[in-house]
């Protein structure tokens, strides 16, 4: 059996760097994970184009849903062109019908306007009411894999929806399980379905540096960050089972 390649999402600096130092993979790069993630800022960008490991960069200009049109396709369009002038080796797309349907012609658009960029169609695919029918245009678009929880809040909930898409699937597209996973259920998840990709933040809570920051508002007690340790542990897991 394969041993399933680790995707660590991360979402600023810090993260990016725990993540290479503890074996991640490849990179799906955001900014604002507290909010779902949002495309990532220039700077991050031009640090992760120096990582030794592919880096994948979400484009998400907006909070909200996945229904696009206007100014946001305008936006969607300059995040990818921004993503390929910083070098990194692909983009993370997603786009829904108000019905959570896949939106095929603007996805058709992003995919033409990625060129040659790596391609994950995201969690948007978590919406649509028919698996089977939203895999085959993924493959039909061309992207290289599909990240999803199976239509749920956590991977482990979404196992049903996951070998639904791994049975269509059928090796003609990568199927990347995420959100929810750590080292300590990841084993429960593989032994249900064999997913080709594993997506995980591998993050553990650190504390808030300064009460006044708290006081006014400008940060929780604790926040999420990227473990290195924490990644080394899950590719052991994923290596050993």
């Amino acid at each position: 059996m394969t041993t399933p390649l680790l995707e660590v999402c991360v979402g600023d600096a810090g993260s990016l760097e725990a993540a290479i130092a503890g074996g991640a993979q490849r990179i799906e790069l955001c900014s604002s994970l507290e909010l779902g993630g949002l495309t990532p800022l220039p700077g991050l960008m031009t640090l992760a184009a120096k990582a030794p490991i592919p880096v994948y960069a979400l484009v998400r200009p907006r909070t909200g849903d996945f229904v696009h049109a206007g100014a946001d396709i305008d936006a969607l369009l300059a995040d990818i062109d921004a993503i390929r002038t910083a070098g990194l080796a692909g983009v993370v797309l997603g786009a829904s019908n108000a019905d959570g349907t896949l939106d095929e012609p603007l996805l058709r658009r992003l995919r033409d306007a990625s060129g040659t960029l790596g391609s994950t169609l995201h969690r948007a695919i978590d919406l649509v009411p028919d698996f089977a029918r939203a895999t085959e245009t993924a493959i039909d678009l061309g992207f290289e894999r599909i990240l999803t929880s199976g239509g749920t809040h956590t991977a482990i909930e979404g196992i049903g929806g996951l070998r639904a898409i791994h049975a269509t699937a059928r090796g003609r597209i990568k199927v990347m399980a995420g959100s929810g996973l750590k080292p300590d259920n990841v084993t429960q998840l593989l032994d249900a379905v064999p997913a080709d990709e594993i997506h995980s933040s591998c993050a553990s809570s650190i504390p808030t540096r300064g009460p006044d920051a708290i006081r006014l508002g400008f940060a929780e007690p604790t926040r999420r960050q990227t473990d290195a340790a924490v990644v080394a542990e899950m590719r052991r897991v994923l290596a050993e089972r």
